[in-house]
């Protein structure tokens, strides 16, 4: 963010500028900046850790993700995903199954000490909302990052190839 605000250069203006009307431009816009920097371009990944799920019968490359695919989505290590319907049932069993989050409240993290009083919200006793706790999920991320940085996969998928 600072290089693009404080830059000397005019490329992350002027490519704002271009890609404000594009579909999908923040996915576009942070990864061109940082493979075309001199700064960041041999330490960034060509992956945003985000799972697409391929759809072979439709026109489309992409379809919306549902039920059927949370496995898969899970199992992929992916940190972030998208292409949902609005208000799908995969929504309410990621903040279930992944999130530990109840119909109504925020997800439980550092920030939310809970309280064991059954009239009260879990997160009704508020702690430092820069503690972390991983929970499964960091191990499935772990796991993910290890398999992108193994092999040469790293090396053949960076901004810009030694």
């Amino acid at each position: 963010m600072e290089h693009c605000v404080l830059g000397t250069d005019n490329f992350p203006r002027t490519l704002l500028m271009y890609l404000s009307n594009t579909p999908d431009s923040l996915s576009n816009y942070f990864p061109t900046i940082l493979c075309n920097t001199d700064t960041f371009k041999k330490t960034i990944m060509n992956n945003n850790l985000l799972y697409l799920a391929s759809n072979d019968t439709s026109k489309e490359r992409y379809h919306q993700l549902d039920h059927k695919e949370f496995t898969e989505m899970v199992d992929s290590g992916a940190a972030f995903a998208r292409g949902f319907r609005y208000d799908d049932t995969v929504l309410d069993r990621i903040d279930h199954e992944l999130l530990g989050r109840k119909p109504g409240e925020v997800v439980p993290g550092g920030w939310c000490l809970g309280d064991s009083s059954k009239n009260r919200s879990s997160c009704s006793v508020w702690g430092d909302s820069g503690i972390l706790r991983p929970g499964s999920g960091s191990d499935r991320l772990e796991r993910r990052i290890v398999e992108l940085l193994s092999n040469d996969w790293f090396r053949l998928h960076q901004c810009v190839p030694e």
